[in-house]
């Protein structure tokens, strides 16, 4: 019961502290905010195309000609705009001067096509409409030999406009900028825990109330499982209000395991918690951990992604990342997200629970060597 009431009382003077919950719960939100929308472009992977502009010219006098000039009108539909060449103008220099995306020479003997290297995207589509264009039309030269009357047959099909569709056999789901800030905002704010934790201890003793709790009729061991428990149970419902708003307000995609998903933020919580009450015992004064936590904290944000995604690193900077214990905490929510990797989650877990444990020991042996707390 002594520690449901500590617990209770912990929980109960950190919701009064105004400051605390707006920065547990004001800040990832307004982070996830500026930077999801700023940095969207950087998470899409489509490629905007705009209009495209071909030089030509036409010196096939006969039915090449012609259903070139058909060819030309229905590519304006899909953006891609062809100019007639005058007399005297050098379509190539033209071209290497990038006026124009490509150049076009029709004569008798079939269609020459010179590109600007430097837009290969909207070479390679010229490319392949050029070649539709000219394989449709030697079907239509041997049609004709046979069936006259069919030709037009061949030009007369359904036309298609898109003339890129890219389809994945086994798409891979990737999140998008709010969705992946709300991830690495989420655990973030969660080692943010450490610093509220470094105080749970030093700060009786700095409001000499520390000699009282211990004179009370409640054990040492009471005191520190219900203040530790309280600083859980706070932090923990402060992430979960941070999840729920992102999901209500961002739409972020927190996918179908959300049991999981609670298991792995309730462990870096308790991670965060023991990390914070350890270092103020081995430092032994409040500034020194705030100090020491804030550099931590922000060391394990950069590197762990959380202000910009971090891909495949390399040498000692994936590394130096691999340390970041956001690093394995956003990669198992992302695995358990889009991957369904629920196996995922036990690496980042292990190693939660395995250093709070570390931390939690420090606490308690240096607890019972003090005279008070």
């Amino acid at each position: 019961m002594n520690i449901i009431n500590i617990a209770w009382k912990e929980i109960k003077s950190d919701f009064r502290d105004i400051r605390t919950l707006v920065f547990l719960l004001a800040f990832p939100i307004v982070l996830m905010l500026i930077l999801g929308t700023a940095l969207s472009n950087t998470f899409s992977t489509s490629i905007q195309i705009d209009d495209m502009n071909v030089l030509y010219k036409d010196q096939a006098n006969g039915e090449l000609s012609q259903y070139f000039t058909r060819f030309v009108d229905e590519a304006k539909q899909s953006g891609i705009h062809f100019k007639k060449a005058l007399e005297n103008e050098s379509g190539k220099k033209a071209v290497k001067q990038n006026k124009y995306d490509g150049y076009l020479e029709v004569n008798q003997k079939g269609i020459q096509l010179y590109l600007n290297e430097r837009n290969s995207i909207e070479g390679s589509i010229l490319q392949g409409m050029l070649t539709s264009f000219v394989d449709k039309y030697n079907v239509a030269q041997e049609v004709v030999k046979i069936a006259p009357d069919q030709m037009g047959t061949v030009f007369s099909t359904e036309k298609h406009h898109d003339y890129i569709k890219n389809t994945s056999l086994l798409p891979e789901k990737a999140p998008g900028s709010m969705d992946y800030y709300a991830i690495v905002m989420t655990t973030m704010i969660a080692l943010y825990g450490a610093m509220s934790a470094s105080s749970l201890i030093s700060g009786e003793r700095a409001r000499k109330t520390g000699d009282r709790l211990i004179v009370s009729p409640v054990r040492k061991s009471e005191i520190f499982i219900g203040k530790v428990a309280g600083s859980i149970v706070l932090n923990m419902v402060c992430i979960l209000i941070v999840v729920l708003f992102s999901k209500i307000l961002f739409n972020a995609n927190w996918g179908d395991h959300y049991g999981i998903l609670f298991l792995v933020l309730l462990t870096e919580v308790i991670f965060a918690v023991s990390l914070g009450l350890g270092l103020s015992y081995v430092t032994k004064s409040t500034a020194s951990t705030r100090v020491i936590l804030m550099l931590v904290i922000q060391l394990a944000s950069f590197f762990g992604g959380a202000y910009f995604k971090i891909e495949n690193p390399e040498g000692f900077f994936k590394f130096i990342t691999e340390l970041s214990p956001l690093t394995w905490i956003n990669r198992a929510v992302t695995k358990i997200i889009y991957a369904n990797d629920l196996s995922a989650a036990i690496p980042a877990i292990s190693l939660n629970i395995g250093i709070a444990i570390l931390f939690l020991l420090i606490s308690v042996i240096s607890m019972r060597r003090r005279e008070g707390l």
